[in-house]
């Protein structure tokens, strides 16, 4: 017996909701870049995704196709990297987002954390030596920052590394660490034994010591492999230090440019709500009728597109005050906690919307509902970014 297929086939597929033609300031290499995902998430991604996301498998031949888009490396110069401008990489991360969650954090960690802690921290020889390779995706990054006593409060990291001849040795444990099973080169947050710095390390994998496990039972990016990872006395040589991380400072600034680019992957998960919900109004029917002709109905759609334009907004300018050099870690803080907690909204409206149909993967909007969780939690909890905002508004500190 053949299982039914949906009515609704093209759910997913991308509207438009440029209700405030944002798009006319787009510039010719802008809108290529952002031409050229879009078809990619409506042709490649989204007929298989959610196979991929239920089993809980990663997508390698979507992943593969990352560097033939051109959109690997971000902002960096040279190296083969993207190069991108601060409103192209934002809407790169935008629809990838909108067609999946962990593809999106799957580059979001590879470049935005791995490449960019590479090209901030790294010696002219370093950079040479490894972003090429992972400019082709010929090797895959992971960064290892969190462990798992040490989220929020990161700065009070345990994992050491104690100088040994003419290298260093690591001991520690870290958690959720994106691409940690799977990545080449592990970007490894540690404490000098020695000076008590934070130093960064360039772990070549496999390593005698290095031990990664998939963390399971996860409910949120099932497409992406969370690990947690043992280092036992791995040994690193000097040269695979990071020159110019120094301090926990240099770690943090790496931290604050990808702070940014989780407000896109936001819009991203809200613009996928927002465009199935709609779409499926106007085509299911209930009490002889397209849901959409109810006045409730229309008035929900109207809030979650007031809401979605709003975190438009918020994005455009931060790329903007990004362009001028302006753009500073606080207001990063607050379009992250204001997108991601609007997004939450906008895919709860979206998952009622579509009644029982917006539990089942294949209606687009479930697998969102459930991805935004992660986005709202990683880069800094919605609390701490609150604190952070507070703390410039009010002067005074509500954390150490």
């Amino acid at each position: 017996m053949t299982a039914p297929t949906t009515p609704y086939t093209a759910l997913g597929e991308a509207l438009g909701t440029d209700f405030f033609s944002v798009r006319e300031q787009f510039t010719e290499e802008q809108w290529r870049l952002f031409a050229g995902t879009r078809k990619f998430v409506d042709t490649e991604v989204l007929p298989g995704i959610n196979d991929y996301w239920e089993r809980a498998e990663l997508p390698w031949h979507l992943f593969r196709r990352l560097p033939e888009l051109g959109i690997v490396g971000e902002d960096i110069a040279g190296h083969g990297a993207a190069g991108m401008s601060p409103l192209a990489l934002g809407l790169v991360h935008m629809e990838l987002h909108r067609g999946d969650g962990s593809l999106g954090t799957f580059l979001g960690v590879h470049a935005g954390l791995a490449m960019k802690s590479i090209d901030m921290c790294g010696s002219d020889e370093q950079k040479q030596r490894w972003l090429p390779s992972m400019s082709t995706l010929e090797r895959t990054g992971a960064f290892a920052l969190t462990e798992p006593h040490h989220g929020s409060d990161s700065v009070a990291l345990e994992t050491t590394a104690t100088r040994d001849g003419d290298g260093w040795v690591l001991h520690g444990t870290k958690r959720w660490i994106g691409n940690g099973t799977v990545a080449d080169l592990v970007i490894v947050w540690a404490r000098d034994t020695g000076s008590g710095d934070v130093l960064g390390f360039v772990v070549e994998t496999p390593a005698d010591g290095y031990t990664a496990t998939v963390i399971p039972g996860k409910v949120s990016l099932r497409a992406l492999w969370q690990a947690d990872i043992t280092l036992d006395g791995v040994r690193v040589p000097d040269e695979n230090r990071l020159a110019h991380a120094r301090s926990f400072a240099d770690c943090a600034a790496v931290l604050a440019t990808t702070r940014s680019t989780c407000a896109w992957m936001a819009l991203g998960h809200a613009t996928a709500g927002y465009d199935a919900a709609l779409r499926y109004a106007k085509e299911r029917e209930q009490f002889g009728r397209p849901l959409a002709s109810f006045q409730i109905v229309q008035d929900r759609l109207v809030k979650m597109l007031a809401d979605l334009t709003g975190m438009q907004l918020y994005c455009v300018q931060m790329a903007r005050l990004a362009e001028g050099g302006t753009l500073s870690p606080t207001v990063a803080g607050l379009a992250k906690m204001h997108n991601t907690s609007t997004a939450r909204s906008i895919l709860s409206q979206a998952r009622d919307l579509l009644g029982g149909n917006g539990i089942l993967l294949e209606h687009h909007v479930a697998r969102h509902w459930a991805d935004i969780e992660s986005i709202h939690t990683f880069e800094g909890t919605e609390t701490v970014q609150t604190l952070i905002v507070g703390r410039d508004i009010t002067g005074i500190s509500a954390f150490t």
